[in-house]
């Protein structure tokens, strides 16, 4: 198959689960499930693209999740699970289609590179191919809250995705199913007569739907990262702006109107510069002027949003990630309480980090010094960050 594309479903509430956000978008050992899962396809060398299917009411979280990974614009999902993969098909009809689409449940965020190699393969000799877990337990049948009989479990298996097929044989199948109640694509295939071939696959590849399942997970991806993201490490930064003219000041990403503005070579915002330079700490990678020079023109206004997501990069460039940041932020004026929570969720969007890993406080010094007499604006930030031991 010389064009494969990945379809990650992720349009589903999470009822079953009962938290505040739908499952896919919560973190997992510092990145949002739907980010890992998304990352396991792009990353493997025989998938072309990702699509996600999303539910456009979540989309501010799903911009969070996958910032900086320059994914096509999302599709949007249906009232089930089937019309998600059938909009999700069209959509890439409506591209050009593809060889083979991988389909893939949002909330299966393990999903191993040889897994979805085998199931790639598969579709060489057959129009389907779904992985899959052969039965190890023994089946009951129950009445009455007591054993009726027991079930021959020969030949039987748990489905799991990614859920292989050539392109215009599920499309065409999908659109005949449309209106039906099947549970998986697997069946949208069967009823059409599609053979579908079994891979073996791996118990890690589950489906997280209670919190039971996110703490397994986390165990799983503690216990497989061990003593490669063993080494935890923290690091600082302050930065200080004068106030000039202006009617705005640039403070973690977001635009605050104020009397003044901040003067600075880029966009002078104190929060980024001081949260990239504790990251470039922790990496003993130098500091922020070494990297974005303000000599170099180049940088005259820039947002600083860029010199924060280079920091970052180069934490994934090492194969680390960042567990943590906290910044404060040091002025009389303007306040930055009523904007914390958004500020909070930039620096989280910037970095590709969950919202509940990013800290933003405020303080004054209590009318001292140069802060005080609202001459400028500091701030000061740490990052901890886990690098392969």
């Amino acid at each position: 198959m010389t064009l494969c594309i990945a379809l990650i479903v992720a349009g589903g509430t999470g009822q079953r689960f009962g938290a505040e956000r739908p499952k896919q978008y919560l973190d997992l050992a510092g990145k949002p499930i739907l980010r890992r899962t998304v990352e396991a396809f792009l990353s493997h060398p025989r998938v072309s693209s990702v699509q996600v299917v999303i539910d456009p009411a979540r989309r501010d979280l799903y911009d969070a999740a996958v910032a900086g990974l320059g994914l096509p614009e999302p599709v949007a999902g249906g009232a089930t699970r089937q019309d998600s993969v059938r909009n999700g098909l069209e959509a890439l009809a409506t591209r050009g289609g593809c060889d083979a689409v991988l389909i893939h449940d949002a909330a299966r965020p393990l999903v191993d590179a040889d897994t979805i190699a085998a199931v790639i393969a598969a579709l060489e000799h057959a129009p389907g191919a779904i992985a899959a877990v052969p039965l190890a337990d023994t089946l009951k049948r129950g009445a009455d809250g007591t054993v009726a009989g027991t079930v021959d479990r020969d030949g039987l298996w748990r489905a799991q995705t990614p859920q292989g097929f050539r392109f215009a044989d599920i499309l065409a199948a999908h659109r005949d199913a449309a209106g039906l109640s099947l549970t998986d694509d697997a069946a949208v295939a069967e009823r059409a007569g599609l053979a579908v071939a079994l891979v073996p696959a791996k118990e890690e590849n589950f489906k997280v739907t209670t919190p039971d399942d996110l703490t397994r997970a986390a165990r799983v991806l503690t216990a497989s990262q061990g003593a490669s993201l063993g080494d935890i490490r923290t690091g600082t930064g302050f930065d200080v702006h004068r106030f000039t003219d202006g009617e705005f000041v640039t403070l973690c990403g977001l635009r605050v109107p104020h009397t003044h503005g901040l003067e600075g070579h880029s966009d002078a915002d104190v929060g980024l510069h001081a949260l990239t330079d504790a990251i470039l700490g922790a990496l003993a990678a130098g500091d922020i002027g070494s990297h974005f020079p303000p000599s170099d023109p180049q940088w005259r206004g820039a947002d600083s949003a860029r010199f924060l997501r280079h920091a970052a990069d180069l934490v994934a460039a090492r194969g680390g990630v960042i567990a943590h940041t906290d910044i404060t932020i040091i002025c009389e004026r303007p306040k930055v309480g009523p904007h914390r929570a958004a500020m909070a969720a930039r620096v989280a969007e910037i970095l590709g980090i969950a919202p509940d890993r990013v800290s933003v406080k405020a303080t004054t010094t209590e009318r001292l010094g140069f802060t005080g007499r609202g001459e400028g604006i500091a701030a000061q930030a740490a990052a901890t960050i886990r690098l392969p031991g």
